[in-house]
């Protein structure tokens, strides 16, 4: 299963990526191991995520989300509670 996912940093940021290990992926966000982008700017919290059965797609959704506005990403979890 691969994934395209939202984390929110702690300086209230959002950070979107896509990977096909969701848990260990967001770990290593928190361990400063993950983008250099979060590394800074720990801890991370996963806002959102979709599933996807290729690569390709989670990356192709990882682009489109990348174009979206900060509202337009906020709406995409608004109300919602993700986690493991």
């Amino acid at each position: 299963m691969n994934y395209t996912y939202l984390v929110r940093c702690a300086d209230g940021s959002l950070y979107c990526g896509w990977t096909n290990r969701l848990e260990e992926r967001v770990r290593a966000h928190n361990e400063g191991k993950g983008a250099k982008y979060t590394k800074s700017r720990r801890p991370v919290e996963l806002v959102y995520y979709e599933t996807f059965a290729t690569k390709e797609e989670a990356m192709r959704r990882e682009a489109a989300i990348k174009q979206m506005t900060r509202k337009e990403k906020l709406a995409l979890f608004s109300g919602k509670i993700c986690g493991f």
